[in-house]
């Protein structure tokens, strides 16, 4: 079998939750199978296997995106894997999976800054009615999404008439950059991973900064100069806010792990990897109070309205009681722990077996896909 992987969105840089899923679920997934990865860079390589096999191709927001089906022919895969959607399907001459992993853009059509002018008209242009989606996934033969809510999601607006199958996020291993997790003492760092788009609602965060004067607020990813003085605006006076503009994997983890406490207000998520990763570590996570997250932090997480600063704050206090850290941390570990890349590339490497066995009917057998 000749199973190619899209590992074009991966970030040379830093990884955004896109750039991990891909290096994380490919590498597992290699490690299982032979795989040749599609990649638009060479400097992705460095994030793949070692001595991996590989075709360069376009970058995926190339106008030759709707072609790529027709680009792909000429190797002669028998199964394609992208992690999203938008890989052009017209013409393509063997299996093909692809991924959605939520409906966020549909209900918050702010598109990502770091698009191009052009692109992000484009994207908020596609997100305005699902069709465009819903043809993009009937082009596939299945659909794959990240966790059971967005799966949820999926059937309710009938976006695809393909099956669908999980194929999770799964925890890094950070605790290979730590010795220890300070859960015994009380917690006073606040750990934010993740974007400052405006679903995330990090102003909740800062707001909420008003009634925790003990504690820092770290927002760890990379964020624009103008939207860092649109966010400092909101600092209350004397809170304790950190912009760190990037960290690395290491940097992360000891920050998790010095009294930390994962926080986000986020108002729609298709995971939550940020959970996931604390949660590994033994770290509570205080978190809006949305499905997706009751999903992954399941007993590992406090809970609040994403509109209210006082309750995040309040969930917080809560969190000086050991009782409480302890049952959290236990609990959550314990939750997480049944997550993990391999099985995850396992269930994908299922799903593609009876594929190419074609014994997944494309206008049905979503039960016999998800066993």
């Amino acid at each position: 079998m000749r199973l190619f992987f899209d590992a074009r969105y991966i970030r040379p840089d830093f990884h955004d939750g896109i750039s991990r899923y891909s290096t994380e679920l490919g590498t597992a997934l290699a490690n299982l199978t032979t795989v040749t990865f599609i990649i638009s860079d060479k400097r992705q390589l460095a994030k793949l296997p070692e001595g991996c096999r590989y075709v360069k191709i376009h970058e995926p927001t190339n106008v030759m995106e709707p072609f790529t089906a027709l680009v792909l022919n000429q190797y002669k895969p028998d199964v394609v894997f992208s992690p999203m959607q938008t890989m052009g399907a017209t013409g393509r001459k063997f299996k093909l999976i692809l991924t959605t992993h939520d409906l966020i853009y549909y209900r918050h059509r702010t598109p990502p800054r770091m698009l191009n002018p052009l692109i992000r008209a484009g994207w908020v242009m596609y997100h305005l009615t699902y069709a465009p989606e819903r043809q993009a996934l009937n082009g596939a033969d299945i659909v794959a999404t990240v966790s059971q809510t967005t799966q949820r999601q999926i059937e309710q607006v009938n976006l695809t008439k393909r099956p669908i199958i999980v194929v999770p996020n799964a925890p890094q291993k950070l605790d290979r950059y730590i010795e220890k997790v300070q859960i015994d003492k009380k917690p006073r760092n606040l750990i934010y991973m993740g974007s400052f788009m405006p679903y995330k609602n990090v102003e909740t965060l800062i707001k909420g900064m008003k009634y925790l004067p003990e504690h820092t607020l770290h927002l760890l990813s990379k964020v624009k100069p103008a939207r860092k003085a649109e966010l400092e605006k909101l600092m209350p006076k004397g809170a304790k806010v950190v912009f760190h503009n990037g960290v690395t994997d290491e940097e992360y983890a000891k920050l998790l792990a010095d009294r930390g406490v994962l926080v986000t207000a986020s108002f729609d998520e298709g995971y939550g990897l940020p959970l996931a990763e604390a949660l590994t570590l033994g770290v509570p996570v205080v978190v809006s109070d949305i499905d997706v997250f009751h999903e992954v932090a399941n007993g590992g997480g406090l809970y609040f309205d994403p509109y209210s600063p006082k309750e995040f704050a309040e969930r917080i206090q809560e969190l000086d009681d050991t009782k409480t850290r302890e049952r959290l941390s236990t609990r959550g570990k314990a939750h997480i722990d049944t997550y993990s890349w391999h099985d995850s590339a396992r269930q994908l490497l299922n799903a593609i077996n009876l594929l190419v066995a074609d014994t997944i009917d494309n206008h049905g057998a979503k039960e016999e896909v998800s066993r």
